[in-house]
């Protein structure tokens, strides 16, 4: 049974009601008050403070303040008058347990209806920002395609200044070949004029020739009637086919210890990494000599991780991995930057693949090969994947087992894992 607190005091004004209710040596909190516009509750169990008031208050402006033992009520009320007391008197119990009972469910209907209004405020909210994110899309993506297409209209201009000035320069051939051609065609005529000129040159035996030439009756002949004999040029040289034939080729090894298939699959693997390499420099004929070594761009990477630039270096090891997918250090390095920019899953993915191309295990590959499990490890742990992050720390561990660093993080995620047994 409920302790019923029965001291209270109050006054009123016109417009409001002042309560005070002591509680003293109780702790009290607003959850442990009720108030609609006809009905007050303070419930602090055992104890419990009830009353059905004489007429509405505003509910939404009263307030209540809570300290030194004493919560202190100031009830608005909605019509401004003078109460004869602060409860309803002389009401029967089904009354006053229907006014309860009306009370608790406008409580629930205005709780619901706050709740379906924070809700559409909710929603006007995200899809306020929503539209404003797409809008400031939309802006940056018509920001690119201005740049893009002013860029290509400064490259249209560049390529057709460049055709202009290439048939210019072959215009300027053509006319200074035609102006060859004719200087030798008047080469030519000059010299078959001197030609001609030389036949007609009268000898010593033409006045001979000129007397007997009434000899007969088929006509004269003159010596302007020689024929002269024109220039001739070689026939053209025939064609032919050449036909190659290349040797076999021969291995240095006796047969039983040939490794041919091995060799053969080397080539097979160095044509298709030409042909590869070949199909990306396609796409890449912009780019500057220095810029198409994987080795410059992997220094260039560097340099942007010394510095703090991750994503520059990213796209320097981007590049270079185009170029040349078979390093393992570009792997691992850009595992390294995706862990500074918390893209845990590429970093455990360039480590994988580092790890890939670092076999066979050798001596000379042991530092590298750390690196990769430690940073897989790291990527892993940060996923709170401990149990796989604790496998790679001990790999690592395996190969460099004098590395105290990594045996202290191996020896913390040991701790993590036994911690989080623990707690499930």
């Amino acid at each position: 049974m409920p302790v019923w607190l029965r001291e209270h005091r109050w006054r009123q004004t016109a417009a409001a009601v002042y309560l005070s209710l002591p509680v003293r040596g109780l702790r009290v909190t607003a959850a442990n008050i009720f108030c609609t516009d006809r009905y007050l509750k303070v419930s602090i169990p055992p104890f419990l403070f009830e009353a059905i008031l004489y007429a509405d208050i505003d509910d939404a402006n009263s307030t209540a303040k809570i300290g030194n033992g004493i919560i202190f009520f100031t009830l608005y009320k909605k019509e401004a008058a003078m109460w004869d007391s602060l409860t309803l008197a002389n009401a029967s119990k089904e009354k006053l347990q229907s006014l309860r009972e009306n009370a608790v469910l406008k409580a629930h209907e205005k709780a619901k209806e706050e709740t379906e209004s924070k809700k559409v405020t909710k929603q006007e909210h995200k899809k306020y920002a929503l539209e404003a994110t797409m809008k400031l899309e939309e802006a940056e993506r018509k920001r690119i395609e201005d740049l893009k297409e002013k860029e290509r209209q400064k490259v249209t201009k560049e390529l057709e200044l460049w055709k202009k000035q290439q048939e210019d320069a072959e215009k300027q051939k053509r006319v200074e070949k035609e102006g060859e051609l004719h200087q030798e065609v008047e080469q030519l005529k000059e010299k078959k004029k001197e030609k001609m000129n030389k036949t007609r040159i009268p000898n010593e035996g033409t006045s001979k020739t000129r007397l007997k030439a009434t000899k007969g009756c088929d006509g004269s002949r003159t010596m302007f009637s020689e024929d002269l004999k024109e220039e001739q040029l070689p026939a053209p040289r025939s064609a032919a086919t050449i036909k190659i034939n290349f040797t076999s080729r021969v291995f240095p090894t006796a047969l039983r210890e040939s490794r041919v298939a091995e060799e053969e699959e080397w080539l097979r693997k160095q044509a298709e990494a030409r042909r590869t390499v070949s199909a990306d420099l396609s796409e890449l004929e912009d780019l500057k000599e220095e810029e198409k070594n994987p080795d410059w761009l992997k220094d260039k990477g560097n340099k942007m991780f010394a510095t703090g630039n991750y994503l520059a270096a990213v796209n320097a090891y981007n590049l270079a991995v185009r170029l040349n997918n078979k390093l393992p250090l570009l792997y691992l390095n850009r595992a390294a930057c995706h862990l500074k920019l918390r893209n845990l899953h590429k970093a455990i993915e360039d480590s994988s693949k580092a790890l890939e191309l670092l076999t066979p295990p050798v001596p000379d590959n042991e530092s590298a090969r750390v690196k990769a499990h430690v940073r897989r490890g790291t990527a892993f742990c940060q996923l709170e994947l401990y149990t796989e992050g604790l496998q790679d720390y001990e790999a690592a561990l395996k190969i460099d087992p004098k590395n105290k660093t990594i045996e202290k993080d191996a020896e913390k995620i040991r701790h993590l894992i036994q911690g989080t047994t623990q707690d499930s």
